[in-house]
């Protein structure tokens, strides 16, 4: 199984999880992935700052680790630059950059340095610009989108964050679900 279809099992299996441009880049084989054809490349610094947006989104709990531990951050740029088209890709690379200033002129601090209320804060403008510009597709859902892909599609994500049955047994559709208990990752 190639990696766009592996994508597309975990992207039926959360619902509406993912917005439409998601759905729609990983349904609709927009792209076919072409080695130096993308216009973008991303640094090990720029992962970093990813993986701290995708930490804010899906942040470590006493019960499981991160979004960061499982490697969201280099998993978000690689999709985007292997399975987007080349329109979404400037929107992503563009709104990455919109981010990046916002840090600089709202707290006059680079991402990194923010605290994480102020990332927090952040990150609750660029979901409102998102709610805002009515469905179009926006840096903030697609970091989003493969924030809660990645994550769920990992090793951490599967096993920590998820109830998980390392040996399946039979299918039992009655199967008792006890309140607060983590849906089932097998």
């Amino acid at each position: 199984m190639d990696r766009r279809e592996a994508l597309k099992k975990v992207a039926y299996l959360m619902g509406g999880a993912i917005s439409a441009t998601t759905m729609g880049v990983l349904f609709e084989s927009f792209t076919v992935y072409e080695p130096g054809k993308s216009p973008y490349l991303y640094s090990a610094s720029e992962e970093e700052i990813l993986a701290e947006f995708a930490e804010i989104i899906l942040p470590t709990t006493s019960s499981s680790s991160g979004a960061k531990a499982a490697g969201v951050g280099a998993l978000i740029p690689l999709i985007v630059k292997d399975c987007y088209p080349p329109k979404l890709q400037t929107v992503f690379k563009n709104g990455y950059e919109v981010m990046l200033a916002k840090s600089k002129t709202k707290f006059n601090k680079e991402f990194l340095a923010l605290s994480t209320e102020e990332k927090v804060q952040l990150m609750n403008d660029l979901k409102q610009e998102a709610i805002d510009s009515n469905k179009e597709p926006s840096f903030f859902l697609i970091a989003r989108d493969l924030t809660i892909l990645g994550y769920f599609s990992s090793e951490i994500g599967c096993t920590q964050a998820r109830e998980y049955l390392p040996i399946p047994g039979k299918y039992d559709g009655s199967a008792p679900y006890k309140p607060g208990q983590k849906a089932w990752a097998t």
